[in-house]
C-alpha cells in the first residue's frame, strides 16, 4: 500500500494526463466509506485521465430497477451485497475505467480478489468528523438509519479500515477542494507506476 497526500495546489490540475500503457487493461477502483467523496473525485479523475467513469451503486440501481435504499428496504443487505459483487465483477471484466464502489463492496473477499486481479485499488481515507459532516448533508444512507449515526460510523471505521488498508494505494481525503485529492491520486498512481512520471512538475 502506498500513501499520497491530498494537499497539492489546484493550479496543477491544468495538466491533463492520459492513462499510461502501464495501466494496461486495469481499472482504477476507488474504495472507502460513505461520504469520503468517491463519486465526485472519481468523475474528476476519470476526466483528467480520459477514461470512462462508472459509479457501482448507479450500475446496481440500473440492474435492479430501483434505488439502493429500496433494495435494502425490500430485500435486505445480503441481497444487495450479492448483486453488488456480481455487478462489480462484470464491470471489472469490461474496458478499463475509473470505478467508484460502495462503502461495503471491498469487504467482500471475492470482490477484493477480483479488484486485485483486474484493477488498481485506491483507498480514500478520511476521519470521523469529516465523514459525518459530509453524510449529514445528503442523508438517505441506509446503514446510517439508526438511533446513533455517529456510533454506527465509528463501528464501520473500526470494522472496515483494517480491510481498506489492503488497497494498493491510500490517499487522505481532507476538508477542502476535491481537486487536491484528485491530484494526490494522480501523483500516487505515478509513484505506483501506473502513470508516466515525466508529467510531474
Amino acid at each position: 500500500m502506498r500513501s499520497g497526500e491530498g494537499a497539492l495546489g489546484t493550479g496543477e490540475m491544468e495538466q491533463e494526463p492520459h492513462a499510461a500503457p502501464a495501466l494496461g487493461d486495469r481499472t482504477i477502483v476507488l474504495v472507502g466509506l460513505m461520504g469520503v467523496g468517491k463519486t465526485t473525485v472519481g468523475r474528476r479523475l476519470a476526466h483528467l485521465l480520459h477514461l470512462p467513469f462508472v459509479d457501482a451503486d448507479h450500475a446496481i440501481e440500473e440492474a435492479a430497477g430501483c434505488s439502493v435504499s429500496e433494495i435494502f428496504a425490500r430485500f435486505g443487505e445480503p441481497a444487495f451485497r450479492d448483486g453488488e459483487r456480481k455487478v462489480i465483477a462484470r464491470l471489472l471484466d469490461g474496458p478499463r475505467h475509473v470505478l467508484a464502489t460502495g462503502g461495503g463492496a471491498y469487504m467482500d473477499p471475492r470482490t477484493r480478489a477480483a479488484i486485485k486481479a483486474r484493477g488498481i485499488s485506491v483507498w480514500l481515507r478520511a476521519d470521523l468528523d469529516l465523514l459525518m459532516d459530509r453524510v449529514g448533508r445528503k442523508g438517505q444512507r441506509p446503514l446510517l438509519q439508526t438511533g446513533d449515526p455517529r456510533a454506527t460510523m465509528e463501528r464501520l471505521i473500526a470494522e472496515r479500515y483494517p480491510v481498506y488498508a489492503e488497497a494498493d494505494i491510500v490517499v487522505d481525503s481532507r476538508d477542502g477542494p476535491h481537486d487536491r485529492v484528485v491530484r494526490a491520486i494522480i501523483h500516487a498512481l505515478e509513484e505506483y507506476g501506473a502513470l508516466p512520471r515525466e508529467r510531474l512538475p
